[in-house]
């Protein structure tokens, strides 16, 4: 566990997340660039946030899993001047990015930021698409929060712990979300859970927990549709302010829609 800077009465926290980068720097995913996506959503970022304090980056930061294509996200985000911390996807390849984020704090799982403590579960099988919570991922978010009762604490991981709205989405989510839920009805610190992996917009209050997800740095799914489908939105990163009493104000923030086009009839990723 570490600290990243500030004790004043909020801090800033970026969320990017599923940039689905690749090897090559004119990687495409369904028409869109992934790598210029990202560098002009982290453009708009430095436009909107001035002074940030922590960075986090849900999952499939890759889309081919090669530590080319996580050391670009990292020169990208680095532009931020921030701490970051970075959990996998069920594109990612942990081994590899664990190759790019050597000398590092990346791929620390619990971080201190003002009055709040942030987790990061890795949700990501090998092989699958839907995501599982392993037990040694439980224990580490029940020890994370039994040690700092005194923190508000914000979880995040890359599957979606709830229905969306999006059928064909179902499936692929968390597969044991009353796994986790059973361990944050312990603990009344628990503030929200942030997740990627559904590339679009979502926020819901479940038992008085904030629960959101966040658009995509590059291609958007379409919202309450039966099957896969892109939606014509732009890409696009949330913001977290986070106060010492454990308000949360938080928004989201796209780039210019006419920068890029996207295959809008793609038919999977």
């Amino acid at each position: 566990m570490s600290s990243a800077s500030s004790q004043s009465s909020s801090v800033l926290v970026v969320q990017l997340t599923d940039s689905h980068l690749f090897a090559e720097a004119d990687g495409a995913l369904l028409g869109m660039p992934t790598r210029a996506s990202l560098d002009a959503v982290v453009e708009r970022v430095l436009i909107e946030q001035p002074a940030i304090d922590l960075v986090l980056a849900t999952g499939d930061l890759s889309q081919d899993g090669s530590v080319e294509s996580y050391q670009a996200f990292r020169d990208a985000s680095n532009r931020l001047n921030a701490p970051a911390r970075w959990i996998p996807g069920n594109h990612d390849e942990l081994r590899e990015m664990a190759i790019a984020a050597q000398n590092s704090d990346f791929l620390e799982p619990v971080v201190d930021v003002g009055n709040w403590r942030i987790t990061m579960l890795d949700s990501a099988v090998s092989g699958s698409v839907p995501g599982f919570l392993q037990d040694g991922q439980l224990q580490l978010l029940a020890q994370a929060l039994s040690e700092a009762p005194e923190r508000h604490h914000l979880v995040c991981l890359h599957h979606h712990p709830v229905p969306i709205g999006a059928a064909w989405m179902a499936p692929i989510g968390l597969r044991n979300p009353e796994a986790l839920f059973a361990v944050l009805e312990r603990f009344p610190q628990v503030r929200a859970v942030l997740w990627g992996h559904v590339h679009q917009e979502f926020d819901q209050l479940r038992d008085g927990v904030r629960l959101m997800a966040s658009p995509s740095t590059c291609i958007q799914f379409a919202p309450n549709s039966a099957d896969f489908g892109l939606d014509d939105l732009a890409p696009g990163y949330r913001w977290l302010r986070l106060h010492d009493d454990g308000r949360i104000d938080t928004g989201v923030s796209r780039i210019d829609p006419d920068l890029f086009d996207v295959d809008i009839n793609g038919a999977g990723y």
